[in-house]
């Protein structure tokens, strides 16, 4: 753990998300993302982290690599880590994003074959406290094409899950609908998808890095068979698996 005190902590860590915020790209920077079908993608990445039940410290890290279109599994790497810093609200890329990121090092270091063109990311990127989350910070890093898709809202900016989110839920009907998340400064960080018929519930995407909301939203979409895209769901339910073999007496 670290020995700064928070406060300090919290001041050291809004400087290093500003610096890295200003080398985030919010357009489409591969001839793939705009090319019809997605003309060119091959692999799509998703990363997850589980933790065992009752610890906050030790975690499954996961990389996955999906086929595209076909969405069949490539590559799939599990490996125990230990956090050593903590959670703070807002600062969750600190935590986990060193792990992350040696994930996929370790993949360019021994399979450069199977990286992926785009990871997803199981939370937040420019829809975040300072527009700077752990899909941005992973992006910018990594210096990959990151979207951040996040099960649940987080109430920032003036978006809070309101009467009137609720109603344009309910305008979601089909696979594809969206509605923006727009903060109270009229920006519009992200979008709110139905990401399949099959689920009701949306998933709320924004721009990690090197890529266009649009672009964000339909690829998510493409790689949507359930409510989750398909690189997070199989970073989540192989990250479980491992600790459920590993640590039987633990639980997830």
């Amino acid at each position: 753990m670290s020995v700064l005190p928070q406060d300090e902590l919290i001041k050291m860590w809004e400087s290093e998300q500003e610096n890295l915020k200003q080398q985030v790209l919010e357009r489409d920077t591969e001839e793939w993302q705009r090319a019809s079908g997605f003309k060119g993608l091959q692999r799509v990445g998703g990363v997850d982290l589980s933790f065992i039940k009752g610890d906050d410290v030790k975690a499954c890290a996961q990389l996955t690599v999906l086929s595209y279109p076909q969405l069949e599994v490539l590559y799939a790497d599990s490996q125990m880590v230990t956090l050593s810093t903590p959670y703070i609200a807002g600062f969750l890329a600190f935590r986990e994003t060193p792990h992350l990121l040696e994930a996929l090092r370790r993949l360019e270091r021994d399979k450069p074959s199977l990286m992926p063109q785009v990871v997803f990311v199981d939370g937040n990127g420019l829809f975040h406290y300072r527009e700077f989350g752990l899909a941005c910070h992973l992006g910018v890093l990594a210096d990959l094409p990151c979207v951040g898709v996040a099960k649940n809202l987080l109430h920032v900016q003036g978006v809070v899950r309101s009467g009137e989110h609720l109603s344009q839920i309910s305008t979601l009907q089909k696979a594809g609908d969206t509605f923006p998340l727009t903060a109270a400064s009229g920006r519009v960080l992200g979008k709110a998808l139905r990401s399949s018929d099959k689920s009701t519930k949306p998933v709320y995407v924004s721009v990690g890095h090197r890529i266009s909301l649009d672009t964000a939203v339909r690829l998510t979409s493409a790689c949507s068979r359930y409510r989750v895209p398909e690189p997070i769901r199989q970073a989540d339910m192989r990250s479980r698996e491992y600790l459920r073999t590993h640590f039987p007496s633990q639980g997830t």
